[in-house]
């Protein structure tokens, strides 16, 4: 198990930064800094880009000429960071690459809102494109990284039979921490920062057992669509999301998994510092289209 080059030096970049964890962590100077940067991202053309309602929850829509299907993408960031802005250049890529529409969902954050201010929002959008002009009647999947991977999976089992396929990258599911990964494969991703996301989102015990919120407790992951899982090779969450596959494979859903090797955590956001971004997002386009009829 050996980092990729560029994996060794994006480690290397975050352990000289401040940890969300620290005592007087500035949450709002993180997110304008995220900001700031992806502004400042190579981003693909669209045919249109237009920011939306959707359902009651701001949004940008994303259509490629041609549009054939819509993708529901949420964010990740682990539910406190980015937003519409900071994912712009990865749903133009997801856009162009797949030939459908997609809607990136600015869905609230913690802390100012806790669950399940997210997940109602990613649920509120989907039913949105479900029915809005020029998308309904297309077919309809639902896509996130990380605790984007969350919501898309949560919003699935919340509409079972509405979703034609369901692309998960890396997703975030356990607020326990208990698979093996988060003391073997914990690349840049300590698991305190991950325990922290949970302590942000969370808005009182009794949330951290509700299925909402740790789908992998949900007792409906058999009505789920056919479902892509990737994970990272160095990432905390690979077992988690591994375990999901494999539980879904025993629920008789349609799923096919990979481990990206070498790669950490946010690989697939960053294309122009990790060469595997840009194939993920090729391998994501191309199930979509498999799953479009």
């Amino acid at each position: 198990m050996a980092l990729y080059p560029e994996a060794r030096r994006a480690v290397a970049e975050s352990a000289g930064q401040p940890a969300v964890h620290d005592p007087g962590y500035d949450i709002g100077a993180a997110r304008a800094q995220a900001r700031a940067a992806a502004a400042a991202a190579p981003r693909v053309e669209v045919a249109q880009v237009r920011d939306v309602d959707a359902g009651g929850v701001p949004a940008r829509l994303y259509l490629p000429s041609g549009y054939d299907g819509v993708v529901v993408h949420a964010h990740g960031g682990g539910f406190v960071f980015n937003d519409v802005e900071v994912h712009d250049a990865a749903a133009r890529r997801l856009a162009d690459r797949s030939g459908m529409a997609v809607l990136s969902v600015d869905y609230r954050r913690p802390p100012e809102h806790r669950f399940p201010a997210a997940p109602d929002d990613v649920t509120a959008a989907l039913d949105w494109a479900a029915q809005a002009p020029g998308l309904a009647g297309l077919p309809l999947f639902a896509h996130g990284d990380s605790a984007g991977g969350n919501l898309a999976l949560v919003a699935a089992l919340r509409r079972p039979g509405v979703l034609a396929g369901l692309a998960l990258i890396y997703p975030f599911l356990d607020p326990t921490a208990s698979f093996d990964s988060y003391r073997t494969a914990a690349d840049g991703f300590e698991p305190a920062e991950a325990a922290w996301y949970w302590e942000q989102y969370a808005a009182g015990p009794d949330d951290l057992v509700d299925p909402d919120l740790a789908p992998l407790l949900s007792d409906r992951l058999g009505t789920l669509p056919p479902t892509l899982v990737v994970t990272a090779e160095h990432d905390p969450l690979r077992d988690e999301g591994e375990h999901l596959a494999w539980r879904l494979a025993e629920a008789g859903v349609e799923v096919v998994a990979s481990r990206a090797l070498g790669q950490v955590h946010g690989f697939w956001r960053h294309a122009e510092v990790f060469p595997a971004a840009e194939p993920l997002t090729r391998q994501v386009a191309g199930w979509l289209r498999q799953h479009r009829s």
